[in-house]
């Protein structure tokens, strides 16, 4: 291996690390892992990621000159921006700002969203109980009404430049409508702000590939 192998399939938290490969134009070979017939649980990928879950990154080239496995999306991401010198500032006020936006998608936008999703759409034959989709859908909104008043005068998350913060917070964003079909339910229109910097998000060449990377054919 010479390249760095992607370990993935085509969902949100998927999508980040295969859209973060080709902004910063790093070489890579895909894996496509579907979690939905259990192969996050194989021995070969386990031995990857022991916490059986995508994406996971195996780099022949780390530190030190020897291969190293990453697991978790947002150390992923981190670790690709710091390689490759791109979409994390090295001005320290900068990059705290992206860090933070970074673990607020990591802490919040993807555990809430995710939950949503999985009552919402998911869930419904074995919970009829209305109190989980009642909770996820107030803490959906509520993450997006925060996101909605950041990006009210900057044009990215974590400034005017685009960033890995905004690579891990827009397919989760994206999916709402795209996985989730909650568009109306959610009243996504009234959140203005996201919608214009999802526009930019998803406009970009590198979005529009990488969000295609480890997608099985039966999407």
């Amino acid at each position: 291996m010479d390249k760095i192998q992607l370990y993935s399939l085509a969902t949100p938290n998927g999508q980040k690390v295969s859209i973060a490969l080709e902004e910063m134009e790093l070489p890579y070979t895909a894996h496509l892992i579907d979690i939905l017939k259990g192969e996050q649980f194989h021995d070969n990928f386990t031995a990857i990621n022991l916490n059986a879950k995508i994406p996971a990154i195996v780099d022949p080239s780390g530190p030190g000159g020897g291969p190293i496995s990453i697991m978790e999306s947002g150390a992923i991401l981190i670790y690709l921006a710091e390689k490759s010198g791109k979409l994390l500032s090295p001005d320290p006020r900068l990059k705290c700002e992206t860090l933070q936006w970074l673990f607020f998608q990591a802490a919040g936008v993807g555990p809430m969203f995710g939950q949503f999703g999985h009552f919402y759409k998911f869930a419904k034959d074995n919970c009829d109980h209305p109190y989980p989709v009642t909770r996820y859908t107030k803490e959906t909104k509520r993450l997006l009404a925060v996101l909605d008043k950041r990006v009210s005068d900057r044009s990215y998350v974590a400034g005017h430049e685009y960033s890995i913060a905004d690579i891990a917070t827009f397919p989760w964003v994206n999916g709402l409508s795209e996985f989730y079909k909650a568009d109306e339910f959610l009243e996504l229109k009234t959140f203005k702000n996201v919608n214009s910097w999802l526009e930019r998000c998803l406009s970009r060449p590198a979005a529009i590939k990488g969000k295609m990377v480890c997608r099985p054919d039966y999407w």
